[in-house]
């Protein structure tokens, strides 16, 4: 588990200016590094290379690579604003984050800056012959690194900011934060459940209005520890929390010191994140849907892969994985509910396809997978969620043999189960 300040540290490097400033200043240090290395070349050898014509060629990099810039910041504006307007704005969180994106512009920055300085350096000669041949071998992989970049960027355009690929970014997120929370369940405490009732306590509560972004569980250890008393956690990361809400309980009369210590293990925020918010990203997906089904876009076919990509992320978390050893035994930890997650994806999805047979269909095939799926602990919530969805569409379709093909699908969840009734 990453401790609160290795989350923010991870939180910046995410930022397109973290990336973009670090291959700059590589690419700076390259061009100063001619400085240093060009004592250990032999001689002649700059007017075997060519050399001579490296500022010509640094020249052309400079005007070139400023224009390229410019015109793939308004590119990538334009991507997050179709997403935005065609996807959900919670998606573009993740493009912001997308490592694809923060290299490239990193690269062609970083390009400009270093023939920049070897600009600037060549006309103050400080480069004498063997610095040139220094300087013009590394300006030759600068460019290799720039059509390298340039041709992964023109395929990499026209996937940026479409649905799909939006979707698929979406998924592979939450994907990830489900399997590190089957891995860990319980963040790696004790399951709540498990443990008998504890006291009252002293409850914890947060100073602003916001979202558990991340709970620094290693800090939350070392105070029950420290304390030799149990430590409940209330609020799961993604729950909305104000000043009135406990987010925490302490099973002692904890000092002021110690209660503003267990307060700042819980990093509250203004937006949700995926990294320990597995619903954050069914509910990312829900959006998705609900918007393709809205009468302005009118895409069940996006609703449709949705629904398939829920499938795959809940069939991880119904399979059956020990989980790992508890690594912060006094911290009790709440479990994530299967039934909110249902809720999350499917309930808006079953609401605002209620009157298209083919959702409808499909919600009860992606139902009848989930009851087979894993060592069976996801059947009773997928037959719940299939007698719910079929009473929306017994209410919300008239035409009779798309209500019959619907009750045809809702049996295959569980034969047993008269959809009619």
């Amino acid at each position: 588990m990453l401790s609160r300040w290795g989350w923010l540290l991870l939180q910046i490097t995410r930022r397109l200016w973290f990336r973009a400033t670090l291959i700059s200043l590589l690419a700076v240090a390259a061009a100063l590094v001619s400085l240093v290395v060009s004592p250990f070349i032999p001689e002649g050898l700059a007017e075997r290379l060519g050399a001579d014509s490296v500022e010509n060629i640094l020249d052309i990099i400079a005007s070139s690579m400023l224009a390229v810039t410019i015109f793939s910041l308004s590119t990538v504006v334009a991507a997050y604003a179709a997403a935005t307007t065609n996807v959900t704005p919670r998606a573009t969180r993740l493009l912001m984050a997308d490592t694809t994106t923060q290299n490239v512009l990193g690269t062609f920055v970083g390009s400009f800056l270093f023939s920049l300085v070897a600009i600037i350096t060549l006309s103050m000669g400080a480069y004498g012959e063997r610095g040139r041949a220094v300087l013009f071998a590394v300006t030759l992989f600068v460019v290799i690194l720039i059509v390298v970049t340039l041709l992964r960027w023109i395929d990499y355009l026209l996937r940026l900011g479409r649905v799909g690929d939006t979707t698929r970014q979406v998924e592979q997120a939450t994907m990830k934060a489900v399997r590190d929370r089957k891995r860990l369940p319980w963040l790696g405490g004790q399951p709540l459940e498990s443990t008998k009732a504890m006291p009252v306590g002293k409850a914890v509560f947060p100073e602003r209005v916001g979202y558990v972004q991340h709970i620094d569980m290693r800090a939350l250890s070392e105070i029950a520890e420290a304390a030799g008393s149990d430590l409940v956690v209330e609020a799961l990361p993604g729950t909305f929390v104000d000043p009135g809400r406990p987010i925490a309980r302490f099973d002692h009369n904890g000092s002021d010191g110690q209660l503003a210590a267990i307060r700042a293990a819980f990093t509250v925020g203004e937006e949700r994140s995926y990294d320990q918010d597995p619903r954050f990203g069914l509910a990312v997906l829900a959006e998705i849907a609900s918007r393709a089904l809205s009468p302005a876009l009118n895409d069940p076919g996006t609703a449709i892969d949705v629904i398939g990509r829920a499938v795959r992320i809940l069939s991880v978390w119904a399979e059956a994985d020990e989980p790992e050893e508890p690594t912060f035994p006094r911290v009790r930890v709440p479990s994530l509910s299967m039934a909110d997650m249902y809720d999350d994806i499917f309930a808006p999805i079953a609401r605002d396809g209620v009157g298209l047979a083919e959702i409808q269909i499909r919600l009860q095939k992606a139902f009848a997978a989930l009851a087979r799926a894993g060592d069976g602990r996801c059947r009773e919530e997928a037959v719940r969620r299939s007698v719910l969805a079929l009473q929306r569409a017994e209410a919300g379709l008239s035409f009779e043999p798309d209500l019959e093909r619907v009750r045809e699908a809702a049996r295959a969840v569980n034969p047993a189960h008269s959809p009619a009734a």
